[in-house]
């Protein structure tokens, strides 16, 4: 993929990131591509002219998204199916999502303008929250789908079905709906398996199972999973990626699926997901 445009995003709270910007602009100037700078971005670093995540998602043929992972899910939840390749340079410590880090992005520049980087095809889900004939737009994530209380600390009933087949009524204090992506993140943290950001499989952990013989389990990327809030007395929150909760209504069924875009995410020629997953979790052994 011959990237001519370039949409530039960054998280304009990191130290040090308006340089950066300005840098990686100024870099890609001496291949001549074009910038295109999403507002807040430009505003940061000193530009007349940004652009909307809209605009970019319609416009550029690459994503550089300067930030962290939580910069790349807020980008992929405010594109929705407008989805564009990615590539993320780090700005802090290593992250799972991102693939340079700060400190070698004229590496990652000439990487992009030479056409040397590969993108591994993560897969989205897609939820939506449905009450009798009333139901929500597709919601997507790259991560996962978390229900629970919210912010009140006390278990759920989370009724779950898989293809229409009945699996278990989960009492927990919340599910985790994985995907490969987000295997790393939440779902990692409650218990749930590390899974290879291509194996096509799904992953569904509760959280803190109140029942020891709730465990994870993995299904295909093909199956719907649908969820149902059975408890009367309490609120249920739907989270996706770490965005803002939706508040899910008693009877109500949320029902998680592949959506049908995937996120091509950009990575640099020697890195690979098995060694960032040695760095991330310290794992070492007589041949690493």
């Amino acid at each position: 993929m011959h990237a001519k445009t370039i949409g530039l995003i960054a998280h304009t709270g990191k130290p040090g990131v308006a340089e950066l910007i300005n840098a990686i602009a100024k870099e890609f100037s001496r291949f001549s591509i074009s910038i295109l700078f999403e507002k807040e971005t430009a505003r940061f670093a000193g530009k007349k002219s940004g652009h909307s995540l809209t605009e970019l998602g319609a416009a550029a043929d690459l994503l550089v998204v300067a930030g962290g992972d939580g910069s790349i899910l807020r980008v992929v939840g405010q594109l929705g199916e407008n989805i564009k390749p990615i590539f993320g340079i780090n700005v802090g410590s290593l992250g799972f999502l991102t693939c340079a880090s700060s400190s070698t992005y004229r590496e990652a520049v000439e990487c992009i303008a030479k056409d040397r980087i590969n993108f591994s095809q993560r897969a989205l889900l897609e939820a939506r929250v449905s009450l009798g004939d009333k139901r929500t737009d597709k919601m997507i994530a790259l991560n996962d789908a978390v229900l629970s209380r919210g912010e009140l600390s006390r278990l759920v009933m989370l009724r779950t079905r898989v293809n229409g087949e009945p699996l278990t009524e989960f009492n927990a204090d919340g599910l985790i709906v994985a995907t490969p992506t987000g295997s790393t993140a939440y779902s990692l943290s409650a218990g749930g398996p590390i899974l290879d950001p291509e194996s096509g499989v799904f992953v569904i952990t509760p959280i803190c199972p109140h029942v020891l013989t709730n465990r994870s389990i993995i299904v295909a990327q093909g199956s719907i999973i649908e969820i149902e809030a059975s408890d009367p007395d309490y609120p249920v929150f739907l989270t996706l990626d770490g965005r803002k909760p939706i508040h899910v209504e008693r009877e109500s069924i949320v029902t998680i699926r592949k959506a049908r875009k995937t996120l091509p995410l950009a990575s640099l020629p020697e890195a690979s997901f098995f060694s960032v997953v040695r760095q991330k979790l310290k794992w070492s052994g007589s041949n690493v």
